[in-house]
């Protein structure tokens, strides 16, 4: 990418440095070295920003454009990002760790999906008539844009979850501040640049890089409208409290500990292969990924020596090589995070049937590696079953009813995405209506598609993205009474 424009700020359609002078860098999580510098945006930047929102929200040239001009805007954005599917893929890789088969055959696909499936939504966006009461008046409804939108992303899947985001918030008519993860913000820095080749009025989308004093910065801001967030819970709890001076909107996509119910009719082999890839994905690293694994009493220790066998056989090394499956953790302090959860597990009596180590050799030394770790033995009340580890690490619990599993699969604080693995069709609808997860699956990984809602409950959040929903989210819905009578 342009290094120049990646230690830059994006502020009214110019690419400007930090005011005052502000710079980071981030790292290779394979190998520790240094990838770029970025500008690390202060007070005033979050002004001048928030302020370029504002006037390009009023600004005719944005507010008068006709909902087929913003739709042909967002499809001009999906065919850039698929130009250069092939920079943004690596640029994701090496930023973030991901394996480049997902960062090129998940992310940057899905990047461009959403804002193709929203630039069909840009047309249909409609108000209704309302059947009241009031004589000899006519009664309709309008969706009009939020205003200037916040929307702060995390650092597992940069350039994905700032897509799914910013194309609904555009093809609602609002403006938008976008801000990145500090750990990896060159994929969205060239997201920001894609718009502003596209031709999108400057000051509509605007980009800041920086650390957590820029997103409050953003949340406690008069001028803004609605905070979008995605990250963890603890930051969505301090988001709703910054956010509540002026009550601006707030959707929070947050936490998960997705439980997955193996019955004991289920296809173990299936089971085996689908919950590792839906548990060990991105290491490990989101909010849906696959992390309590209830089976049946009869079937958890055939469960368990497969998935143990089949976990130690991965391929770990650095994203960028074609083979590897397991990519580095995104930083040292996660690495840190992840092997303090496993040493949690250990002292509270849990058995490790695999893993449990840094994964060390001349590929992994110098980055931030951790073995596929499989739990067995695992208590409910234990840490492992109770947090939200954010890394390749597996707790295997045996069930011996329905009635039971439930119960404990909902034992849980977070409620974002469940699995359910069986070939009675009875067992799956009952399942998926008792389990309370944002989203159930039924024998299949925990995907992400731009038709489908995706949120949870409890601590994972509140509101849903994707789909019409985030229509709902990214709208503000007004009445108007008009008076018939002569």
């Amino acid at each position: 990418m342009n290094h120049e424009k990646s230690k830059k700020l994006l502020v009214a359609g110019e690419w400007v440095p930090a005011a005052d002078g502000g710079v980071s860098q981030t790292y290779d999580p394979a190998t520790g070295e240094l990838i770029a510098s970025f500008a690390e945006a202060g007070p005033a930047d979050v002004d001048d920003a928030v302020a370029a929102a504002r006037q390009a929200f009023d600004d005719p040239e944005w507010r008068a454009l006709s909902p087929d001009a913003r739709g042909r805007l967002l499809w001009r954005i999906a065919e850039l990002i698929e130009r250069d599917a092939a920079d943004l893929a690596e640029l994701e890789t090496r930023d973030q760790g991901q394996p480049i088969s997902m960062s090129s055959g998940v992310n940057v696909v899905l990047s461009a999906q959403v804002f193709r499936y929203y630039a069909g939504w840009c047309t249909k966006i409609e108000g209704k008539l309302s059947s009241v009461s009031v004589p000899d008046t006519l009664h309709y409804t309008r969706r009009e844009p939020v205003g200037v939108c916040a929307i702060i992303t995390p650092w597992n899947f940069p350039l994905a979850i700032a897509a799914w985001k910013l194309a609904p918030a555009l093809a609602c008519g609002n403006t938008v501040v976008l801000k990145p993860a500090e750990q990896t913000p060159l994929s969205t820095l060239w997201l920001a640049r894609l718009c502003v080749e596209a031709g999108v009025p400057a000051g509509v989308v605007n980009c800041l890089t920086g650390g957590p004093l820029v997103g409050q910065a953003l949340v406690a801001h008069p001028g803004v409208d609605k905070v979008s967030f995605t990250g963890s819970t603890e930051v969505g709890k301090q988001i709703v409290a910054g956010a509540s001076a002026n009550l601006k909107r707030v959707g929070l996509e947050l936490g998960g500990k997705a439980p997955s119910i193996v019955a004991r009719d289920a296809d173990i082999d299936a089971a085996v292969a689908g919950n590792l890839q839906g548990a060990l994905f991105n290491t490990g690293q989101a909010c849906g990924a696959y992390t309590r694994f209830f089976v049946d009493h009869k079937r958890v220790d055939e469960f368990t020596e497969k998935i143990a066998d089949a976990a130690a056989q991965l391929k770990i090394g650095p994203g960028i090589r074609p083979d590897t499956v397991l990519g580095p953790l995104v930083s040292a302090e996660q690495l840190n995070r992840v092997a303090h959860y496993v040493d949690t597990g250990v002292r509270q009596g849990a058995q490790i049937v695999t893993g449990g180590r840094r994964a060390t050799g001349p590929e992994l030394d110098r980055g931030h590696f951790f073995e596929p770790t499989v739990f067995a033995g695992v208590r409910d009340d234990m840490v492992i079953a109770r947090d939200e580890i954010f890394g390749p690490v597996l707790s295997i619990f045996s069930y011996e009813d329905e009635d039971e599993v439930v119960a404990r699969a909902n034992d849980t604080d977070y409620g974002l995405a469940a699995v359910v693995w069986t070939q009675d069709t009875a067992t799956a609808h009952s399942l998926a209506g008792r389990i309370r997860a944002g989203t159930v699956f039924v024998n299949l990984l925990p995907l992400i598609d731009p038709g489908a809602p995706w949120g949870g409950f409890g601590l994972s959040g509140w509101g849903r993205e994707m789909g019409s929903f985030a229509i709902d989210e990214f709208t503000e819905t007004k009445g108007v009474f008009l008076n018939l009578a002569r």
